[in-house]
């Protein structure tokens, strides 16, 4: 094969295919080139896991205002006032792309859009497709995406690294030229030129041993950002979802909040019902509450889970509310009207990322990051449900319009090097990378999960310092793979975490340290600047 045939020229290459790149790609127009990179399948994205909705004022009971107010309080005051306004505006032009693309939303008696309300919204303002909103919409726009004349799609390539004027040795701003990635079919290395790239790849709660991602959450756009300059924000700010299903056979599998909401208790392997002991809402109490207890206990009697019960209520009743549930389980050897579900909290979601501006744009020309990649500043210490589809689609549309502004279609691009892998080997034993897959998420998940200290920070940084030489020489020394380079991005990405935690001397939101239960008065961001970790914490414009 020639290395002509493993170059390719676009205008614009969209890393990921979810709700953020495909938005971005679908609101460019027709003339542009675009190529669409998907790690995995085009609906294996974060959006297609999506069970809420996406947040919009369209209510007259509604108002901007209180959707900001309502943002702002559930991310702990952290959120910036600019990036919240923007996205909030954004709601309704949101909903219309997506109407206009054929998303089949759920409609009230009246055929209009039903709107449900959520955790921490003071209205109804979620508009939904019955429990699984993010399906209908990833199927939706990758179905567009398909029709298009304009944008090539590339299933199974994963990107490696991002080519930079820099790196180059080029004079002149930092300039994004495009990436490298690896076609994992033939197991070659194609470099994709583009004027723009943008960085829609979801976050990293792969770094956890429980988390309900899909598998490609592996952190590579914030790492790929980071490494070729870019500053990342927030990455103490991790949300763990309360109930994930224990089970051998079923990673991801997330036990809906509803099924507390029905009267499910959680109990400890001796049969106590615990969360009385924490909260007077018991069951009922905060995601973050919940997920904090449930830890708390796991860690105080060294055990794998606790159980979720539903078996004291009636039998048709359980049936009928979690048809669903119900099925999976059984499938699973659980029958849920008389057995207890075996559960753990799960890492969910990232709040921090690559620090862009409200046209997405990072710290290097070219380059743009969206969604859970990104940080906005519109999250804050804690996301509140069902505004990051919203912000998918509002920096989306925003980076289009701005890619379209500075366009030039005479730009020629300088020689770039293709891949040279003419120094390596082939890997002689792949169970390296899993053996230190295992130990970083498991250090992860002990040392830097829910309930945060000094000590145990200090503990999972030692280790990750480790094993990350240990993978980048790896790395230099044999033939890339897809589990290498997630593997490499984790890792970097998990030093981001801890030290972020590390440099944060309270406890706000979703980052809860015992050393520091207190809350600081002043709003201040976690910002880490490349290359060597320099950490920032400039205020909070709020």
């Amino acid at each position: 094969m020639s290395h002509s045939s493993l170059t390719h020229q676009f205008d614009v290459i969209i890393v990921g295919s979810g709700g953020a790149g495909l938005s971005l790609a679908l609101s460019l127009p027709d003339h542009f080139n675009i190529a669409v990179l998907a790690k995995s399948t085009l609906t294996d994205a974060s959006t297609f896991y999506a069970q809420g909705g996406v947040a919009a004022v369209l209510d007259e009971m509604d108002s901007i205002e209180q959707h900001i107010d309502d943002t702002m309080i559930a991310g702990a005051q952290l959120c910036e006032m600019e990036a919240v306004k923007q996205t909030v505006e954004g709601g309704k032009p949101s909903v219309e792309f997506l109407l206009k693309h054929g998303v089949q939303f759920t409609l009230d008696e009246q055929e209009q859009l039903h709107l449900t309300r959520e955790g921490g919204h003071s209205q109804r303002r979620i508009i939904h497709a019955a429990d699984a909103t993010g399906r209908a919409i990833s199927t939706t726009l990758v179905q567009r995406a398909q029709e298009k004349q304009n944008i090539k799609i590339f299933e199974n390539y994963i990107a490696i690294d991002l080519i930079c004027s820099q790196k180059l040795g080029l004079d002149g701003n930092n300039r994004a030229l495009g990436l490298y990635a690896l076609d994992e079919q033939t197991e070659k290395v194609h470099t994709f030129l583009a004027s723009f790239t943008a960085l829609a790849c979801g976050g990293a709660m792969k770094a956890y041993l429980y988390t309900s991602n899909p598998d490609i959450a592996t952190g590579d756009g914030i790492a790929m950002a980071y490494r070729a300059g870019c500053r990342v924000a927030n990455m103490e700010f991790n949300q763990f979802h309360p109930t994930c299903l224990y089970h051998p056979q079923a990673r991801s599998f997330l036990i809906t909040e509803a099924m507390r909401g029905e009267g499910a208790y959680l109990r400890l392997p001796d049969g106590e019902r615990f969360m009385l002991r924490f909260d007077e809402r018991a069951e009922l109490a905060p995601r973050d509450i919940v997920a904090r207890a449930i830890d708390y206990e796991i860690k105080r009697l060294g055990i794998r889970h606790v159980w979720l019960d539903i078996t004291h209520k009636d039998e048709n009743f359980v049936k009928e509310h979690f048809p669903t549930l119900y099925a999976r389980l059984l499938e699973l050897g659980i029958d849920i009207t008389k057995d207890m579900i075996p559960v753990v909290p799960a890492a969910h979601y990232t709040c921090g990322g690559v620090v862009v501006d409200e046209n997405s744009q990072t710290d290097i020309a070219g380059l743009y990051a969206i969604g859970e990649t990104s940080y906005t500043g519109l999250h804050g210490a804690n996301r509140m449900a069902s505004n990051s589809l919203l912000e998918c689609f509002v920096y989306g549309m925003s980076a289009a319009e701005h890619i379209q502004t500075h366009f030039n279609p005479a730009y020629t691009f300088p020689a770039v090097p293709v891949w040279d892998d003419s120094q390596v080997t082939n890997p002689d034993e792949d169970v390296v990378i899993l053996q230190n897959w295992d130990e970083l998420r498991q250090t992860m998940w002990n040392y830097v999960g829910i309930v945060r200290t000094t000590k145990r920070l200090e503990r999972a940084l030692h280790r990750i310092e480790m094993l990350k030489k240990e993978i980048t020489e790896y790395y230099q020394d044999y033939q890339v793979s897809k589990n290498l380079i997630e593997l490499r991005n984790l890792v970097l990405v998990s030093e981001m975490i801890v030290r972020c935690a590390m440099h944060r001397k309270e406890s706000r939101g979703l980052h809860f340290t015992l050393d520091y239960p207190a809350l600081l008065p002043e709003l201040r961001k976690t910002v880490l600047t490349p290359p060597n970790f320099e950490v920032e914490t400039p205020l909070v414009n709020i």
